[in-house]
């Protein structure tokens, strides 16, 4: 049943998306929501943005449409419907962050303040981490309040800009994310977290559908509009699921699951610490700035990175089943 259950929700995600994105499109362009080529970005025309909101709509659709559809056979609790209803606030709150920085390129520091309001939002609705256990499980660490609160808000601001920071090639966010969210449904169905697997299941059919559009040569950018999106998602969702179960490990196998955004954001922080610049100054030394540089083409540079990412959410699956 559950194998059904993630599969509508996966096929109404994806429909959703490939339905709605071209009207997205339209819209964006009509509001002048158009990334255009410079000297550090790899596209050479100019392409509309915004593509994120489709993937929030089709979302929010497929998740609510597919908990309707299964009343009967997922159970809500009260605190369900609280780290949902966080969740999908917390998800809106970002997209029109994301959407405002699109259009009129919103600086770094107001950018960072909308993340921190938006986690704090969340942490409200109880999408916390309260605890740690030790490697075996049976010494447990609480936090007080004040201390959930700041280690919640770091972990959600820092997953949300490491997916933010990957996004520079056509169709690299939405596949990286297509891959993550697979293994965490996997992994939330290992664990009994039917919620996250139904989420997960649906961010994946998102992602899907809008490579559609969004693969070499794309038609439209997810912009900050998605890659804020996705990362919110994988953060808050990995809290309310795979950290509260698997924390044995401390975050293990979610930093597993998302090595390679979380990796090539750590190594653009200290690589530009090094250098003296701002954290968020851009540079063309991300991973796939440095594929490209060896000679790959775009499509070559992105299926090589799916490919570690999932080597990577593979080995984080796979720890899940033996702590499990």
């Amino acid at each position: 049943m559950h194998a059904t259950i993630s599969l509508v929700a996966f096929t109404l995600g994806c429909l959703g998306t490939l339905g709605i994105t071209p009207l997205v499109k339209r819209i964006a362009t009509a509001a002048g929501a158009i990334d255009r080529p410079n000297a550090r970005k790899v596209h050479k025309v100019p392409t509309p943005l915004w593509g994120g909101l489709g993937v929030f709509l089709s979302l929010a659709a497929a998740i609510l449409a597919t908990l309707k559809i299964f009343s009967a056979d997922i159970t809500m609790t009260a605190t369900n419907w609280s780290n949902l209803t966080g969740m999908l606030l917390g998800s809106l709150m970002i997209v029109l962050t994301g959407m405002w920085d699109d259009r009129y390129n919103m600086k770094a520091k107001y950018k960072l303040v909308c993340q921190i309001a938006t986690a704090l939002v969340m942490c409200k609705f109880g999408i916390r981490i309260g605890f740690i256990t030790s490697l075996m499980g049976s010494d447990y660490l609480f936090f007080s309040e004040w201390q959930e609160w700041v280690l919640t808000v770091f972990w959600i601001v820092g997953i949300t800009n490491a997916i933010n920071l990957l996004d520079g090639l056509d169709g690299l966010v939405a596949g990286v994310a297509l891959g993550s969210s697979l293994v965490f449904g996997f992994v939330s169905a290992l664990q009994g977290q039917w919620m996250v697997m139904v989420v997960m299941a649906a961010i994946a059919g998102c992602c899907l559908g809008f490579l559609r559009y969004n693969f070499n040569p794309a038609t439209i950018f997810m912009g900050d509009t998605g890659s804020l999106l996705l990362g919110l998602n994988f953060a808050g969702w990995s809290i309310v699921g795979a950290l509260k179960v698997t924390l044995s490990l401390t975050m293990v196998i979610p930093i597993l699951i998302m090595a390679v955004p979380i990796f090539d954001t750590a190594f653009a922080i200290v690589r530009r610490g090094l250098a003296r610049r701002p954290i968020f100054s851009p540079d063309k030394e991300h991973l796939h700035h440095r594929l490209l540089g060896m000679g790959m083409s775009q499509r070559q540079a992105v299926v090589l990175i799916y490919g570690i990412n999932m080597a990577f959410g593979l080995a984080g699956l796979a720890l899940a089943y033996v702590v499990h």
